[in-house]
């Protein structure tokens, strides 16, 4: 498991050898889902969320957060997937400090 980030509470991570599309598992307390992250030329479209198999679902305030985080660091998280799971490098945990401001939407699930 890659941890990339760490956002007050949220973990936000992959598995290695993962399968596309780019999606990043996002678990907090005992609560945890997953979202796929899909690119059309090189931008955000959309976000689709799945529950993960056997976990908690994660509660629509949870998710909402998790979204908003999503649609703040999407490139750093698109960046960090391609260096883990095609590059096979070490990818770097961020601790991230400051609360995101703004919508919470671009979610389709």
């Amino acid at each position: 498991m890659g941890k990339i980030f760490e956002y007050f509470g949220f973990i936000f991570y992959f598995f290695s050898n993962e399968h596309d599309p780019i999606h990043v598992h996002v678990k907090h307390g005992s609560e945890e889902c997953i979202f796929d992250i899909i690119l059309e030329d090189a931008k955000l479209v959309r976000l689709d969320r799945r529950e993960k198999q056997g976990a908690e679902p994660m509660n629509p305030k949870d998710a909402a957060e998790a979204v908003a985080f999503i649609n703040e660091y999407w490139q750093q998280i698109v960046e960090k997937w391609v260096s883990f799971n095609v590059y096979h490098q070490v990818v770097k945990n961020t601790k991230i400090n400051k609360r995101i401001k703004g919508k919470r939407g671009n979610e389709d699930a």
